[in-house]
């Protein structure tokens, strides 16, 4: 692309999308991602001319323009049909049979990463562009459902949405599946919105201190204490901004998929009181773009709340991720929103400091916020009676890989890994590992699989609980290829940034192609001591993890 602009022009219909997305604002770069969405979802590809005119609408340098329209994996600067098939081939759902028959079929097929549908495994997205746009999930898919969803055909209702539907104990899934999540007034009869009352009967500092003593940690991976975030945005100056995090992109992450789907008034509430408890005056959710039905049930609820008067002025916005591992980084997901590509910004200073448009920021994710509400209603340390000293409350687990009944699962903290499993079904006398915490997680064996699964136990074995995904692998699976596709996901994950991650992700790759055991650890101590965020420093982790494990991988992998 040109520094300059080029002698391309849209058509009206082009122009009619970009003049959709970005309204009657003045021009703003943070509309550009949106932007570039609409011409996506209308037209099926960012031609020059669209690219020109939505540069020229938005006052975004053009080489800007291009260098984030080829960031994002859901969008495309080359020319495509209307219609995309994007088929998972990631570790839980890859079916070469399912590709070989769509392609067979005629119809354009896109590998994908992950599409946080591992418990509806196999899965595919299908898009459809046009004056109205279609986004089709379709799980378990076949090239027969596929195909349906690409006529426009209805597609067959989806399984309960967790194994556990209607168990009596339930806590951040109590709804799922029992209360209609299109209704308001069957939310509210189920106990909604008595947790916002009460927030702002007790007043800002007040929820902070329940949020405090429920000892609340981030269901993100990090496992930062909730109450300690938010005290620090509230503390500094406004304008603030809630930012959720709803762009879970690790392989095998989906229960902020299930969370939205199923229970989007719950999350929305607590979007409200976190908003109230920090002097948040906007909220931004953040939502993975391969969440079709996920967003629109959000946006239901914020409609129906805000109509009913429940949100108190608040100002939400929606923005929809484009196809980008890096934007679940919190830095990388703030420069998407704004308008640029996603890439991490060095901290310090921190988001309670200078987040999202340099102003304090709180980010949290779906699941940490979900337990809000449930905290206010008890007490916070009613709820941290519940888990362990360390680790308080219930928590969502992932499940999928080879178990019968994959889905996410609510359990209080401490269960063993063997529990869950049983749980779900799977042959543990047939189970060869298990990866904990996604593809920058790590494996553990059948001999570890009495770790409770705390933040504080999983790290005395030298595993993290990470996004809680929890992918079980038998015997007769190929390890070396789940090895080579978690090496395959970082290189192309990269954001490329940084030297480290941008360079050791493809020499990692080389690595282990080559059965190089010492350079595959080398590399992967540059990529941890060097590598800005997080991405170049765990892409080894669940490789080295494996290695230690089964050393006789790389001797078979020669």
């Amino acid at each position: 692309m040109d520094l300059r602009f080029t002698s391309a022009a849209a058509s009206e219909r082009e122009r009619a999308a970009v003049d959709r997305a970005a309204g009657s604002q003045a021009p703003a770069r943070d509309l550009l991602l949106p932007a570039l969405q609409e011409i996506q979802r209308r037209i099926g590809w960012i031609s020059p001319g669209a690219l020109n005119y939505a540069c020229r609408r938005l006052d975004v340098p053009p080489a800007d323009g291009f260098g984030v329209a080829s960031f994002y994996g859901l969008l495309s600067t080359a020319e495509t049909g209307s219609i995309a098939v994007h088929v998972c081939d990631d570790l839980a759902c890859r079916s070469e049979s399912l590709i070989a028959g769509l392609e067979r079929s005629g119809v354009p097929v896109r590998r994908s990463p992950c599409l946080g549908l591992c418990d509806r495994a196999p899965a595919a997205l299908v898009t459809i562009a046009g004056e109205e746009p279609r986004e089709i999930a379709v799980a378990p898919a076949d090239a027969s459902s596929v195909m349906r969803a690409v006529r426009g055909l209805p597609a067959a209702e989806p399984a309960a949405p967790i194994p556990q539907f209607g168990s009596a104990g339930l806590r951040l899934l109590r709804r799922a599946g029992q209360v209609d999540p299109e209704s308001l007034d069957a939310y509210r009869a189920s106990g909604g919105l008595l947790a916002l009352r009460r927030a702002r009967q007790i007043g800002p500092r007040e929820v902070i201190r329940e949020v405090r003593d429920a000892r609340l940690a981030g269901r993100g991976g990090a496992a930062f204490p909730a109450a300690d975030k938010w005290a620090a945005v509230a503390a500094n100056p406004a304008p603030r901004y809630l930012v959720i995090n709803a762009d879970e992109s690790e392989p095998g992450t989906f229960k902020d998929r299930v969370l939205m789907e199923s229970d989007p008034f719950a999350v929305v509430e607590a979007a409200a009181i976190a908003a109230f408890a920090t002097g948040c005056a906007r909220i931004y959710f953040y939502i993975r773009g391969e969440y079709p039905l996920a967003t629109e049930r959000i946006r239901n609820a914020v409609d129906r709340m805000r109509h009913r008067g429940f949100l108190d002025g608040l100002d939400i916005e929606i923005r929809r991720g484009a196809g980008a591992y890096i934007c679940g980084e919190e830095t990388a997901l703030f420069q998407s929103i704004e308008g640029y590509r996603g890439e991490p910004r060095s901290k310090p200073p921190f988001p309670a400091e200078a987040g999202l448009f340099r102003r304090p920021t709180l980010v949290n994710n779906v699941e940490t916020l979900v337990n809000v509400p449930g905290i206010l209603i008890e007490g916070g340390p009613a709820y941290a009676r519940r888990g362990t000293e360390r680790s308080t409350g219930t928590k969502l687990y992932c499940v999928s890989g080879d178990v019968e009944r994959p889905g996410v699962y609510e359990f209080e903290f401490g269960i063993t890994l063997r529990n869950l499993l049983r749980y779900s079904g799977c042959a543990i006398a047939d189970l060869r590992g298990v990866l904990v915490g996604g593809a920058a997680g790590t494996f553990v064996t059948p001999d570890e699989l009495d770790v409770p699964l705390t933040f504080e136990g999983l790290r005395a074995i030298g595993s993290a609980l990470g996004s809680a995904v929890v992918m079980a692998f038998s015997r007769s699976r190929d390890m070396r290829g789940v090895l080579a596709r978690i090496a395959h996901f970082f290189r192309e994950e990269s954001c490329g940034q940084c030297v480290p991650c941008r360079v050791g992700t493809v020499r990692q790759v080389e690595a282990l192609k080559r059965g190089d055991t010492g350079l595959v650890k080398e590399v992967g101590r540059v990529m941890r001591d060097a590598s800005i965020c997080g991405l170049g420093q765990t892409a080894s982790s669940a490789i080295e993890s494996a290695l230690a494990r089964w050393p006789e991988l790389m001797k078979e992998m020669r």
